[in-house]
C-alpha cells in the first residue's frame, strides 16, 4: 500500500542514497513501504513497537546508530521531542535527514524551523501531512542535542523530552503516592513506572524487599535508573500487559496509561489490571489510580475477589483490589 513517504520517494520530492544504512527515528506503527528493508536500522523507544518491527524482520536498536548514509524522522507529538530527534538523526547521518509528519503534530512549524538552520527541499503534502528533506550543517543543532540530555524537573527528578509528564509528576501519581499504606512489604512491582516518581514513594516503605520497575519506554526507564539508586530496585524494559515475574508478587502499584497517541484506549489499563492479577500471590494486593471516567471497576471485579474505592478527588479515583484470580 502506498504511503505519504513512498509517494514522495516515487515523485522525487525526497531521495535515498544508493548505498549505506538508513537510520529511522520515531517509528510508532508507521509503514516503511518504499524503503529498502535490508538497509534500515530503527531506533525505537517503545518496547511494544520494537518487538513489532523486529518480528517484521527489521533491525531494531534503542540507541542512535552511527555512520548512517541518511536518516528518517517520523514527527512525534511533542515539539521539543521532535527537535531532539532531528538532532540525533542529523548527528547519525552527517546532517542529511528526511521528515514525515502529520499536520496535527506540528510538522509545518518544524519545517519552518529546520529551514532557518539548514537547507530544505520543497515539502510534499499528502493525507494531512508533509514529507521533506533537509541538510543541517554540523553544529546547527547542538542546542537540540543538549536538550535531549534532559535535566531536573520541578520535583527534582531527572527527565528527558518525550517522557510522560516530564515537567513534574502528574496529579494522579501524587494522589496515589500519598495514599500508599506504610505496611507495603515483600516483592512489589510498579507497572508503567515511568521516570520513577511512584517507585521512590514505594521504596520509602521499609518492608519492601524488592521493587520491580516495569516500563515500556526506554527513555523513561533510563531516567528511572538515574532517579532510583536504591539497591532493592530492579529495572525491566518490558510491556506491563505481558511482563511476568519469576516469583509471584505481594503487591502491584500503578497509574496505567490510557492513550495510544491521541486516541483514548482504556483497554490498556484493563490489560494492566489483568496482568497484575496474574502476577500476584493469592494474598497479593493492587493499588492504583485512574481518571474517574475510565471503566475499570468491572475489569477489577472480574480479576479480584474484593474491590473498593479508597479515595481520590473530582478528577481521579484511588482503587484497591485483593484476592486476585490466578487466570492469566
Amino acid at each position: 500500500m502506498d504511503t505519504r513517504l513512498s509517494l514522495a520517494l516515487d515523485a522525487g520530492h525526497v531521495s535515498l542514497p544508493e548505498s549505506g544504512r538508513i537510520a529511522v527515528f520515531g517509528a510508532r506503527g508507521q509503514s516503511l513501504a518504499g524503503l529498502p528493508a535490508e538497509r534500515l536500522v530503527l531506533c525505537v523507544d517503545d518496547v511494544v513497537e520494537a518487538r513489532r518491527y523486529a518480528a517484521q524482520g527489521y533491525e531494531v536498536t534503542q540507541e542512535a546508530p552511527g555512520a548512517a548514509a541518511a536518516a528518517l524522522v517520523f514527527v512525534p507529538r511533542g515539539r521539543l521531542e521532535g527537535r531532539v530527534l532531528f538532532a540525533r538523526a542529523a548527528e547519525a547521518s552527517g546532517g542529511h535527514i528526511m521528515v514525515d509528519g502529520q499536520k496535527t503534530d506540528g510538522t509545518e512549524s518544524h519545517f519552518r524551523e529546520l529551514r532557518k538552520r539548514g537547507s530544505c527541499g520543497a515539502a510534499f503534502s499528502k493525507a494531512h501531512g508533509k514529507v521533506f528533506e533537509c541538510t543541517l550543517p554540523d553544529g546547527s543543532y547542538v542546542d537540540w542535542l543538549q536538550a535531549g540530555a534532559g535535566g531536573l524537573n520541578a520535583d527534582g527528578f531527572h527527565t528527558v523530552p518525550g517522557v510522560f509528564s516530564a515537567e513534574k509528576a502528574d496529579a494522579g501519581s501524587r494522589l496515589l503516592a500519598e495514599a500508599l499504606p506504610g505496611t507495603l512489604k515483600g516483592e512489589i512491582a510498579d507497572f508503567g513506572a515511568g521516570w520513577g516518581y511512584l517507585s521512590r514513594s514505594v521504596l520509602e516503605r521499609g518492608g519492601v524487599e524488592t521493587l520491580h520497575l516495569v516500563e515500556a519506554s526506554a527513555a523513561a526507564l533510563g531516567c528511572a535508573r538515574v532517579n532510583i539508586t536504591d539497591p532493592r530496585a530492579r529495572f525491566h524494559w518490558d510491556d506491563a500487559t505481558r511482563w511476568s515475574p519469576r516469583a509471584s508478587l505481594d503487591a502491584v502499584v500503578m497509574n496505567p496509561p490510557f492513550h495510544a497517541g491521541r486516541k483514548g484506549v482504556p483497554e490498556l489499563g484493563q490489560a494492566f489490571i489483568a496482568n497484575a492479577a496474574a502476577a500476584l500471590k493469592p494474598t497479593g494486593q493492587l493499588w492504583m489510580v485512574a481518571n474517574r471516567h475510565l471503566p475499570y471497576e468491572e475489569t477489577l471485579r472480574a480479576h479480584f475477589g474484593r474491590v473498593e474505592e479508597t479515595g481520590g478527588d473530582g478528577r481521579f479515583k484511588l482503587l484497591h483490589a485483593a484476592k486476585p484470580s490466578r487466570k492469566r
